[in-house]
């Protein structure tokens, strides 16, 4: 079977500022042709330009961080609701995997819509949109609480490492979209 969704950890660190969610970025920045999810560690500081949701465009969000954990997603042939479903399923993935590599953790970090908290404290951002090709998705946790707008948590409060969690969301992400898809491929059509 070819590899349906493609996963690559960038080396390098760099600023997320927003332009990064546009349509065939994992393709034009980093060779990654077709759906793919790609993953890096950087700043976040997006400018009102760049802002995708309507929400915090309203509201005059400043979103920012000096360190975070980022994700992009791209998803060829799908329409938004889908993914938003996906990017709920890549929060959920990420919190299981913080599990998996803090279990004192588990039952602790709350599933709020796309984004994750501990108590009160945010630890993700995220965000959904189409392009004219597809789906897009940016998916962020905090690695430092520095020079966050709102009250954070970060991985470096749980004592994970960024770098595995990358891999380890890269990878679950990849083998769900396969099962996914392998699933709408064995199910009959119904009458």
């Amino acid at each position: 079977m070819s590899q349906l969704m493609k996963t690559k950890w960038i080396e390098n660190e760099f600023l997320y500022d927003g332009s990064q969610l546009r349509c065939q970025y994992a393709y034009l920045a980093h060779g990654l042709l077709g759906s793919s999810i790609v993953s890096w560690s950087g700043a976040c500081d997006i400018s009102q330009a760049n802002m995708a949701d309507g929400e915090d465009l309203l509201q005059g969000a400043e979103i920012r961080g000096s360190k975070m954990l980022h994700f992009i997603v791209e998803i060829f042939e799908q329409k938004l609701f889908s993914g938003v479903v996906l990017q709920r399923l890549l929060a959920t993935i990420v919190r299981d995997k913080i599990y998996e590599l803090n279990p004192q953790l588990v039952g602790k970090l709350r599933r709020d819509g796309d984004d994750l908290f501990f108590e009160d404290r945010k630890l993700s951002i995220s965000v959904a949109a189409q392009s004219p090709l597809s789906c897009l998705i940016h998916f962020a946790v905090n690695i430092s609480n520095e020079g966050t707008p709102v009250k954070t948590c970060a991985l470096k409060d749980f004592e994970i490492v960024p770098e595995r969690l990358a891999h380890a969301v890269l990878l679950a992400f990849e083998n769900e979209m396969a099962s996914v898809r392998e699933a709408t491929w064995k199910v009959l059509p119904v009458n």
